[in-house]
């Protein structure tokens, strides 16, 4: 890594525990990227069930503007993370003690719920985590830097996911029960890279706050929210695109994970084959992306994501009208598939960039907590109806309806993000 040389020490530091973790969280990504299959396939559980179980992921970060409030009056917010990763990851441990087969479940099992329950608890840290790593990262990193060691960190997570879920998927291949201890594994590694996160360097720029009335908190979350609404212009479009590219990507999540048990009945080992090569492919593309953005308007970026997107989704009814495939070692190929998993490359490489980091391209330094709490919230609310919505879409109007509006609302978004890039300029890169 030659481009170490000419950072600063203060960013190399920052730089290596942000790579160590993203490596950790890559493996944990890896093996939670068949987490809704294993709970369709291994557990049995219902649509609406797998729905739920990705709804639990986002609809935590609906408090995330509130959370915020709190986080900006805690001095020490790596002890604050510290603790919230032993309480969100232990639970996992109590999957050592889940049957190790189908018929110790039951139809409608207690486990099923137990399994929801723990997930819910796991996800529950995501709104404190997510906005602090653009806080951390926004004072360590300079402007011109951050896209790209950003990219250079997230292609280690992508190269540790595609191992993770390759490996994952030939084990549950031959135990579909293996995640009883593999989940558990997840809750050390979990806390470990939490750790290796709060060693970032961090200066407080908020004042400490020992208590703070509940309705003051509520309020000032929502002022500061209407403020920069009101004042920033092209972060209020570019959030407008984005809750219809949540819309749409939560709407197909789960739709996409029953059509391929459902519509062409793909194994393990075939899901984690689809998974691993658009991870594959997007490794190559993230540093590429991550300097394109340092010199990119952020909604032009976004129409790219939205457009590579789209294009994957159409994929799928594409399947239904061709289900042309070759069965290559028990790998089910199928070729339009295989077309869409190119743009989905595309979609993940600058999508793991976009949602992320984003929003802090709007603002300045010390705001960078605030914008990216107000882009997480967002993504709350729409978690808490598209899930559940999509499944039911596809439910009365099956697979080909379902994806072809998901396209429909991409191309709405992409439409918004370049009117907008054309009326209103930037303001806030610094």
């Amino acid at each position: 890594m030659n481009f170490l040389t000419n950072l600063s020490s203060r960013e190399r530091n920052t730089f290596y525990f942000h790579f160590t973790y993203s490596f950790l969280e890559g493996m944990i990504s890896g093996i939670l990227v068949l987490n809704e299959f294993v709970f369709l396939k291994s557990l049995h559980g219902s649509p609406y069930q797998v729905s739920v179980l990705f709804q639990f992921s986002m609809v935590v970060l609906i408090v995330s503007v509130f959370i915020n409030e709190i986080l900006r009056r805690v001095r020490n917010k790596q002890g604050l993370l510290r603790r919230t990763a032993v309480i969100t990851r232990l639970p996992l441990l109590f999957l050592l003690f889940f049957p190790r087969n189908i018929a110790e479940m039951g139809v409608d099992s207690f486990y099923h719920y137990i399994f929801l329950v723990i997930f819910l608890v796991y996800y529950l840290a995501s709104p404190l985590i997510f906005p602090s790593i653009n806080i951390l990262l926004k004072q360590n990193y300079t402007p011109e830097s951050f896209g790209k060691l950003y990219s250079y960190a997230t292609s280690s997570k992508k190269i540790t996911t595609l191992a993770a879920t390759f490996l994952f998927g030939l084990l549950l291949d031959r135990d579909p029960f293996a995640f009883v201890y593999i989940y558990p594994l997840i809750a050390v590694l979990g806390v470990i890279s939490v750790y290796l996160l709060t060693s970032i360097p961090f200066e407080s720029e908020d004042e400490a706050s020992a208590r703070i009335p509940g309705g003051r908190l509520f309020s000032g979350a929502l002022k500061r929210v209407a403020d920069i609404f009101r004042t920033n212009r092209p972060y209020l479009h570019y959030q407008v695109g984005f809750m219809l590219y949540g819309l749409a990507f939560m709407g197909t999540n789960s739709v996409i994970t029953i059509f391929y048990d459902r519509a062409v009945g793909l194994s393990y080992s075939s899901v984690a084959f689809y998974k691993n090569f658009f991870n594959l492919i997007a490794i190559f593309l993230l540093p590429v992306f991550g300097r394109m953005l340092a010199n990119t308007d952020p909604r032009k970026f976004a129409a790219l994501t939205y457009g590579s997107l789209a294009m994957y989704l159409l994929s799928f009814p594409i399947t239904l009208i061709f289900p042309v495939y070759i069965d290559f070692m028990g790998i089910q190929i199928y070729f339009a598939l295989l077309a869409g998993v190119l743009f989905n490359s595309i979609f993940i490489s600058t999508m793991a960039i976009s949602w992320s980091i984003g929003s802090a391209f709007f603002c300045n330094r010390n705001e960078a907590g605030d914008y990216q709490s107000i882009h997480l919230s967002l993504t709350g609310v729409r978690a808490m109806f598209m899930p559940l919505a999509g499944v039911f879409i596809y439910e009365i109007a099956g697979f080909t309806f379902t994806f072809a509006m998901a396209a429909s609302f991409l191309a709405l978004g992409i439409v918004i993000m370049f009117w907008s890039q054309k009326k209103y300029k930037l303001t806030n890169r610094e």
